[in-house]
């Protein structure tokens, strides 16, 4: 028998992780001969159980670790340890290759926790739910167990005994788990719903690889489906992906839960606990993050006040293949985090490092879950992204890979030209110096890790900052551009030239070390439940200061304006007034800046593009201003709303603002000599879609309705319905009063206002969607029995007059043709038989 030689020598440091009991301990322990001697001995049993030897045979290639994996021929056994059977293991399962069409690697597609029994014949392998607990001390633990009862996600035969006085195991193969359709284990529901899957074709099924490490085993099987409506290579009519399990063995002691307060930002697991004394089922939330606990001997050090270290810091290391000169950034944006610890108690919490390499340790591996890695992916993907894998139990954080798509540096590239290079010479031209890039990359290494920690985006950061104190160099140089690196607060806009030395992107800031000091400083002698009240003072010495607002991020519509994606600042007018200057310089400059000998105009396009992209988000910062309702979490022991309407006045002066930088055709960016070098068509569509995409969302139903509910509750002090739609339609048909032409850009905005009017006369209703844990808003909208329809129908009357009373005045016959055409498709509308 060939065996592989693993990390079995590292007993010690698993048992100090609570993994593993002492007793536990002989399975990382190297097989000595006399042992391999008695397994391998006859021993036949009348159920079918075969001798050791007969099974696991002398030509087995054996991968040791938290069951040793043996491979005879084509065939996969686990050797499962009886100490592991009633253990409790989390399996992730995630796409590690996708087919062209579904997506990218690496998304997590379901999550179980399972746990191993053993029966005379059997091996089951059960699906555990912690969705549904209560504490089995009480009586109603009982209920929850009979409504909650564990399904057999798969039965094995066994196959042989380890008869081993020190670690006795058991036997089976493996082959059938991985390679029939165990749904939980392969294609998620939405992909088979949404290619027609109707089978999954065994002959082009297999296992690649099972590797197993001392507390987790990592098996990649492809699966191949038959499908009606493949997304790519359609004459195959089928679909290839490969399938990454990762079973991991979860802690015997769970760690102590720290709960949930929606006023500070966090991943969190979910629980329903019938336990609680509630005269209901109550959901309980608990955060996801690492164990750091303080060492015995640094305990009243602590109490102190002084910094400790960990009993166990948080380590990261970098991937191997990461190229070298991004090494050293990676690590910096990892180590940033530490002044966010030392808040929360703790010095040297969280430590890059360099993997060893194959020759220091040829056992190493990023899939051991003992490793969390920062792993650098060979793809055009412009992304990056921090999941992390937690103890459903307890939301211990057991590890977290980093993935690093090479691609992210085209992403930052392009962020950065479009937002700063009218003021700073180091973000012009299509290649950066590497320090430059190097920053750039530290800030995402630095957001990214912050997801690992348990931090979600927080978008309601930046709105902390008046605007114009992101232009003063003192102001950003002490507190950057927000107060959280997890706002999508990317680059500084607002800077206008001449405003020397102004940071440009944000730190780890004010709210993160706030966040992190909540999420992560030990309340020493205290339960879970002891802590709440500790916690809620905590947060209540910072309420009402919006540097330590947390601002989900929203998903769908925008209800909140103050917690949007890539805005600036606590006024969106004025943001984007800056933006939009500092936009009209780069256009000008845009061929100069791209400008590379002997190349073409690939990248002139690129930024051209990004520039017209930038402007599109400042008119949805503004214009999602318009119908909006600020959100600010508070507990009954805070005084004020939650929940507050936009002021009239700044709904007005944001309608004006799209008004005149948008409806009115911003000439700007219609330069001809950047078209005539990359397109021979385009230029008229482009401003089109800006257009109408920002005219639909002020006219979405959510925004309207809540217009209307806004003048219901707060009567002349709201902006009314009414008021909104003769505001936008005198702007949008200015031309009607004088006669004036209409020009091309013009004529298509007009004729997109009679659509969306036309949609708001026949739309159905809308319901109110699930809000995923608070991530997507919507508002609830029965249209055909609404003020919104009424309004519709009466603007419609309105534009008829008027456009009826300007052809007669309107000499440019374009102009006339158009006005005929948009007053016949009004009639048309309003007179629809």
């Amino acid at each position: 028998m060939k065996l592989k030689i693993t990390q079995r020598i590292l007993v010690l440091s698993i048992l100090f992780l609570g993994f593993l009991q002492p007793a536990e301990a002989q399975l990382f322990k190297k097989k000595n001969k006399k042992t391999e001697q008695n397994a391998g001995k006859p021993s036949g049993d009348k159920n079918g159980i075969k001798p050791y030897s007969k099974v696991i045979t002398k030509e087995a290639e054996t991968d040791a670790g938290l069951f040793d994996v043996h491979t005879v021929e084509d065939k996969k056994y686990y050797e499962i340890p009886d100490s592991l059977f009633g253990r409790e293991m989390l399996m992730v399962s995630r796409i590690a290759k996708t087919a062209s069409g579904i997506g990218f690697g690496g998304g997590k597609i379901n999550t179980q926790v399972l746990r191993w029994e053993k029966k005379p014949k059997k091996v089951l392998l059960r699906v555990v739910s912690y969705d549904v607990v209560a504490a089995d001390s009480l009586p109603v633990h009982e209920a929850v167990v009979n409504s909650n009862f564990e399904p057999v996600l798969y039965a094995f035969d066994i196959k042989a005994l380890k008869k081993d006085s020190l670690y006795p195991a058991t036997v089976i193969e493996i082959n059938d788990l991985f390679t029939k359709d165990v749904k939980a284990l392969g294609m998620p529901n939405r992909y088979r719903q949404r290619y027609k899957v109707s089978r999954l074709d065994g002959d082009r099924s297999y296992i690649e690889s099972i590797r197993s490490y001392p507390l987790n085993i990592e098996a990649r099987h492809v699966k191949t489906y038959a499908a009606g409506n493949p997304p790519s290579n359609g004459s195959l009519g089928s679909i290839s992906i490969e399938i990454n399990n990762s079973m991991i063995l979860l802690p015997r002691e769970p760690m102590k839960r720290r709960y949930y307060d929606q006023r500070v930002g966090w991943f969190t697991t979910d629980q329903v606990d019938y336990g609680l004394n509630e005269q209901r089922s109550k959901t309980v939330q608990f955060l996801d993050r690492w164990r750091l606990e303080v060492k015995e001997e640094d305990r009243e050090k602590f109490e102190r006040g002084e910094l400790v270290e960990p009993k166990k810091p948080i380590v990261y290391y970098v991937d191997r293949a990461t190229p070298k000169e991004w090494v050293p950034f990676i690590k910096q944006g990892i180590e940033d985090w530490q002044v966010a610890f030392e808040a929360a108690g703790f010095k040297n919490a969280i430590i890059a490092k360099d993997p060893p390499s194959p020759e220091e340790d040829p056992e190493w591996s990023p899939e051991d879950v003992r490793y969390s890695v920062v792993r650098y992916l060979a793809s055009p993907i412009p992304n990056a992204s921090g999941p992390h894998v937690s103890d459903p139990r307890s939301g211990e954080i057991l590890e977290s890979d980093i993935n690093w798509y090479h691609n992210v540096m085209s992403l930052l590239r392009n962020w950065y030209f479009v937002q700063t290079a009218a003021i700073n010479p180091d973000a012009r031209g299509v290649a950066f110096k590497e320090e430059v890039m190097g920053r750039l990359i530290r800030f995402v290494s630095s957001h990214e890790v912050g997801h690992t920690l348990g931090l979600p985006h927080n978008m309601g950061s930046s709105v902390a900052y008046p605007v114009d104190s992101l232009r003063s160099a003192a102001f950003t140089e002490e507190f950057g551009t927000a107060p959280s690196i997890m706002d999508y607060a990317r680059f500084n806009y607002v800077a206008q030239p001449g405003d020397e030395g102004v940071a440009l992107m944000p730190n780890i800031g004010i709210y993160d070390k706030y966040a992190i000091e909540w999420g992560y400083r030990p309340i020493p002698g205290k339960t879970a439940e002891e802590e709440k009240p500790i916690l809620d003072q905590w947060i209540m010495e910072h309420a009402g200061d919006p540097l330590y607002r947390f601002g989900h991020q929203q998903l769908g519509d925008v209800v909140d304006p103050s917690s949007q994606t890539e805005d600036l600042g606590d006024d969106a007018v004025k943001a984007s007034e800056y933006g939009i200057a500092n936009l009209k310089r780069i256009v000008p400059n845009l061929i100069e800046w791209t400008r590379e000998a002997g190349k073409n105009y690939e990248d002139l396009e690129t930024m051209y593009g990004q520039v017209v992209g930038q402007f599109r988000r400042y008119m949805g910062h503004v214009s999602n201003n318009i119908g909006g309702v600020y959100e600010n979490y508070k507990t009954y022991d805070q005084e004020g709303a939650v929940y507050t309407h936009v002021p009239k006045a700044h709904q007005q002066k944001c309608m004006a603002f799209l008004q005149e930088q948008l409806f009115e055709t911003p000439e700007w960016m219609l330069e001809k000599e950047l078209f005539e070098k990359f397109e021979y068509s385009g230029s008229v569509e482009r401003i089109r879609a800006i257009q109408v995409r920002t005219l639909n969302n002020i006219l979405s139903l959510g925004k309207l309705a809540r217009l209307v509910e806004n003048q219901t509750l707060n009567g002349n002090q709201a902006y009314t319905l009414a008021e909104m739609m003769e505001d936008l339609r005198n702007g949008l048909w200015s031309e009607l009063r004088y006669g004036r032409s209409i020009d091309t850009y013009r004529r298509n905005l007009q004729k997109a206002h009679i659509d969306r009017l036309q949609y708001l006369m026949t739309a159905e209703n809308q319901r109110k969607l699930s809000d995923f844990g608070g991530y997507r808003k919507s508002t609830a909208v029965t249209t055909s029995q609404s003020d919104i329809r009424s309004v519709a129908r009466a603007e419609l009357n309105a534009l008829q007059r008027s456009i009826r009373s300007a052809i007669g005045r309107t000499s440019d016959d374009m102009s006339r043709y158009h006005l005929q055409d948009v007053a016949e498709r009004i009639n048309q509308i309003l007179n629809p038989s």
